[in-house]
C-alpha cells in the first residue's frame, strides 16, 4: 500500500532546481517550479540518465544526454528521442518537510 515519506524539507529544494533521492529503492527526482514540488522517476526513459542533471524550464524538463524533453507535472514525452513517458509521483507539504507517495 502506498504512503507518503517524507523526503526533503522545501530549503533544500530551491525554486528551479531538482534533487535526486532513493526512496524505498527507487531513484526519484524532487523539483521546485516557482514554489510548487514536483516528484517523478529519476531515469530517462531513452538512455537511462540521470533526470535530475538536466535543465528544467518550469515544467519542461530537458535530459543531459540526448535533449529529450517531458512535462514533469503529468510525465509526458515533450520531444524526442524518449520513446515513453516517465512516472509521476503524489506529493505534499506539511509545514517546511516535502512527503511523497510511494
Amino acid at each position: 500500500m502506498a504512503e507518503f515519506i517524507k523526503v526533503a524539507t522545501k530549503a533544500e529544494i530551491q525554486n528551479g532546481k531538482m534533487k535526486a533521492f532513493t526512496i524505498k529503492g527507487k531513484q526519484i527526482t524532487l523539483a521546485n517550479t516557482d514554489g510548487e514540488y514536483l516528484a517523478f522517476d529519476d531515469t530517462c526513459s531513452h538512455a537511462q540518465c540521470s533526470l535530475a542533471g538536466g535543465y528544467l524550464d518550469g515544467y519542461t524538463l530537458t535530459c543531459y544526454c540526448h535533449g529529450g524533453q517531458f512535462d514533469i507535472k503529468t510525465g509526458e514525452v515533450l520531444g524526442p528521442p524518449p520513446p515513453s513517458p516517465i512516472g509521476i509521483y503524489k506529493v505534499k507539504v506539511e509545514n517546511e518537510d516535502i512527503l511523497v507517495e510511494i
